[in-house]
């Protein structure tokens, strides 16, 4: 099986990047089912009716999210009607909405998982305790591929190594910066710390620099927007054995010009 996954999409031009690159990517690698992670789609922060639907018309299979996951009006009714969109799975119980999903991908299952860290974030559930109750839960599913959106990079290389062996993959998202440490984790799970973003490249991590850089300059509030110009797509191919083992992981990085 293999996985082409897309890091945070920010906005309407990471909208736009992802559906001008999407068909050629699909030719040129061949992906079996495609995920991206959702929570910055519309307006930067928070993911509503209109962009999921965008992508879903596209062929992603699902939409993860993370800490902007509730930012919309909408976003509690979304989440409650939309198996689809995951919030992550160690929100407390109550919280609308699901941390899993389960897709067919051709003769195979593949458990699609969406966990969130503690470290510099909301102090949600324990998600190592999250996981291993879910596959607890789960039972002994062969293709387990988690979404880990955390700031810290010990705490998502922790939880890596924390489930190595037990669940086919793990990429790291929320930082919008990709990393170079995609490889396969000793036990056979398939792991990056943060995949990155699909969003405009020259900005601070998808926002408008100058309003970003007046509130480190002043400490006062200055809000924040898209930015614009020429847009990153940046992604990972995961390949999974037959018995859900992964057996490579590559970084995919794509411009489009502004």
């Amino acid at each position: 099986m293999r996985i082409l996954f897309i890091g945070d999409i920010v906005g309407k031009p990471g909208r736009k990047a992802v559906r001008l690159l999407l068909p050629r990517l699909r030719e040129q690698y061949h992906p079996d089912v495609v995920i991206a992670n959702g929570e910055n789609m519309a307006g930067g922060s928070g993911i509503n009716r209109e962009t999921a639907d965008e992508m879903f018309k596209l062929g992603i299979a699902a939409l993860t999210t993370g800490n902007h996951a509730f930012h919309q009006r909408e976003s509690p009714e979304l989440f409650k009607n939309e198996p689809r969109i995951l919030r992550p799975l160690n929100f407390p119980p109550g919280t609308p909405g699901n941390g899993c999903i389960e897709l067919s991908v051709g003769e195979q299952r593949l458990v699609v998982v969406c966990v969130q860290g503690r470290v510099f974030l909301p102090p949600l559930d324990d998600p190592f305790r999250a996981i291993d109750t879910l596959l607890t839960d789960l039972g002994s599913p062969s293709h387990v591929f988690v979404d880990f959106h955390a700031e810290a990079t010990a705490e998502k290389a922790a939880f890596g190594l924390y489930v190595d062996g037990r669940v086919s993959g793990v990429v790291g998202t929320h930082t919008h910066v990709p990393t170079a440490d995609a490889r396969v984790l000793p036990k056979g799970t398939a792991y990056i710390t943060d995949v990155g973003m699909a969003g405009p490249r020259d900005s601070v991590i998808g926002m408008d620099a100058d309003p970003v850089i007046k509130r480190f300059l002043t400490q006062m509030f200055h809000r924040y927007q898209v930015a614009g110009g020429a847009t990153v797509v940046n992604g990972v191919l995961v390949d999974l054995s037959a018995d859900g083992r992964g057996e490579g992981i590559t970084l995919v990085q794509e411009v489009v010009p502004a």
